[in-house]
């Protein structure tokens, strides 16, 4: 349960932000992991430096994004941090725009792929047109919500 874990301990959790544009948008939950010593400052640098050589990456579903940089790019420990925006922000290239970020510091290349996986599974909607239900987090109005959505999705059998 390293997501949950992840977001208790770093104290990374950010519901109906407001956020003026992508950058701010991930700045969000960047600052959160800097703030927990998670990773360095360097890390939101470098995620924003991709962006804008690769294009939106991160965006990895309609609406969902997923900021993340390599380990050697200032991470600490593995992390994360979810942001939830009341107003979506638009990234260049990306038809609809983002209303839900989980930033994803892994410190080692296996920590990330173990991280991605438990954030699928959590997301994960068979019944839905993307494949994800992205309202199970955009509903959450407190951190406990959002813990509840977590535990939900993670005792189901996958």
């Amino acid at each position: 349960m390293k997501f949950k874990q992840s977001l208790i301990d770093n104290d990374s959790v950010l519901l109906n932000a407001k956020a003026a544009n992508w950058r701010e948008a991930i700045k969000l939950g960047t600052d959160m992991l800097i703030a927990s010593g998670a990773v360095e400052p360097r890390y939101h640098e470098a995620i924003i430096s991709s962006i804008e050589k690769m294009g939106p990456y991160i965006v990895i579903a309609p609406q969902f994004a997923m900021p993340h940089a390599r380990p050697e790019n200032g991470v600490n420990r593995t992390a994360f941090s979810l942001v939830t925006l009341s107003t979506p922000v638009h990234f260049e290239g990306e038809d609809e725009p983002v209303d839900v970020l989980i930033t994803l510091a892994g410190s080692t290349s296996d920590e990330h792929m173990e991280g991605l996986m438990e954030v699928t599974q959590v997301l994960e909607d068979e019944q839905s047109e993307t494949g994800i239900n992205l309202d199970k987090l955009r509903v959450c109005q407190s951190r406990e919500a959002v813990f509840q959505v977590i535990d939900e999705a993670l005792a189901q059998p996958a």
